[in-house]
């Protein structure tokens, strides 16, 4: 994985942890962040190491981070619109703001604290939006800062077959702050990017090769069949009943709960 998608993806993890907040007086992740701790640190813990090289704050992060190997690209970009922005570009006012385009005309950024101020509030994203993802605005920006890595072509990603094993939730990015967009039913089988899993709140998250996210737990490498399906088998009295049936379902991979809600719905039509 590159640095600028390494950079890109942790500024998705903390936008969707809700664990993390905004805060100028405690901003280096313990638990809080600021609009500079949190772009700087994106790239520090990608490897390219802004902060060691003393960045701290968005009034030396531009002379920092070209000493990096950044590249001002702003002249090739349209500020206004976004148009020519790439995935890890970093969005820079000096004087008061700075945020990460993450792609599809979206950005992340430390905002504000839910107080609407820059200190003082609980630690966390009180609100869900302290760190954020959102569409892309002008702020205005002074310039475009991009870290080039010509001298290798990514490799493309692959991707492993998994099978839902119990219903679960697809989003936009890693966590469950992030916006959910639909649901995987048992049985449906998904390609995984190999790779891609990182933790969110203790919980491990993987990239779909739609490229939305769902929590690795509801997944399993094991081929198994629909909710629909093993209602059926089970309606037929091929499971056992009572305890034995929750022991064997839960031993092949089957979600209980989710088995037996189909197995009420099939019967309620008969």
């Amino acid at each position: 994985m590159s640095k600028v998608e390494k950079a890109a993806r942790f500024m998705e993890q903390i936008a969707a942890d809700n664990s993390h907040g905004y805060d100028q007086l405690s901003r280096w992740g313990s638990p809080d962040y600021d609009c500079s701790s949190l772009v700087i640190s994106a790239y520090e813990q990608a490897g390219v190491k802004v902060r060691t090289a003393g960045a701290t704050y968005t009034g030396n992060m531009y002379n920092v981070f070209l000493r990096c190997g950044f590249k001002d690209v702003t002249s090739s970009v349209n500020r206004q619109t976004g148009s020519g922005l790439k995935r890890g570009d970093v969005l820079l006012n000096k004087t008061h703001h700075t945020a990460m385009y993450i792609g599809s005309g979206r950005l992340a950024e430390a905002a504000i604290n839910e107080q609407g101020g820059i200190y003082g509030g609980r630690p966390g994203d009180q609100t869900g939006q302290e760190i954020r993802i959102r569409s892309y605005y002008s702020y205005p920006w002074d310039c475009v800062l991009r870290y080039p890595e010509t001298a290798a072509v990514p490799a493309k990603p692959t991707y492993t077959t998994w099978y839902v094993k119990s219903e679960v939730n697809y989003r936009t990015a890693p966590g469950v702050g992030a916006t959910y967009k639909g649901t995987l039913a048992v049985g449906t089988n998904v390609k995984v990017e190999n790779g891609s899993e990182c933790e969110v709140a203790g919980a491990p998250w993987v990239r779909l090769k739609s490229g939305y996210w769902c929590c690795r737990n509801y997944l399993t490498t094991k081929k198994i069949k629909s909710a629909a399906d093993v209602a059926r088998e089970v309606i037929a009295g091929k499971w056992g009943n009572g305890s034995e049936r929750v022991r064997r379902l839960t031993a092949a991979g089957y979600d209980y709960v989710t088995v037996q809600r189909e197995v009420n719905r099939l019967l309620k039509k008969r």
